[in-house]
């Protein structure tokens, strides 16, 4: 025989329910667009540190198709690109309404007060210079990911 405690079920639905409720953890997807291929390896491997997932891109003549496409959750991007600059990119992708709310930080060897002025005109929603160190790059994809990221530090894996 069997005997029941009050609130014994009760527990049992709520333990079911919060299961249910639980979502599955999904890292963060960041778009790159870096000409440079060491600059390029040297950000994803911080990325990756971080728990992000990317999509690299060396040319931004797609970017904005692939932006739409996977709709990530920020884009880190270089000013200075050879086929389509990253002003000219910034630009089209605040115009499109499937990107327009996407977080775009600036990556640039632009590093004047006057440049960083006129970056942030054009349309990004922030800046971080080169060379950079690597906690700095943390702490602003953390802040535009606003939360999403899991809770380690890069100094934790170091």
């Amino acid at each position: 025989m069997h005997m029941r405690l009050p609130g014994e079920g009760m527990k049992l639905a709520q333990v079911f329910m919060a299961d249910e409720n639980k979502q599955i953890f999904q890292p963060p997807l960041i778009l790159v667009v870096e000409d440079n291929d060491d600059n390029l390896l040297l950000m994803s491997y911080a990325l990756e540190s971080f728990g992000c997932r990317l999509i690299c891109q060396t040319d931004s003549s797609t970017t904005v198709l692939v932006a739409k496409e996977y709709q990530p959750d920020l884009i880190l991007l270089d000013v200075l690109l050879p086929t389509i600059n990253g002003i000219d990119v910034v630009q089209s992708l605040k115009q499109e309404p499937l990107t327009h709310d996407i977080n775009v930080v600036a990556v640039t060897a632009l590093a004047s007060l006057e440049d960083r002025e006129r970056i942030l005109r054009a349309g990004f929603d922030d800046y971080i210079s080169k060379p950079y160190m690597i906690e700095d790059l943390e702490n602003i994809v953390s802040r535009h990911l606003r939360g999403k990221l899991k809770q380690s530090s890069v100094m934790d894996l170091c």
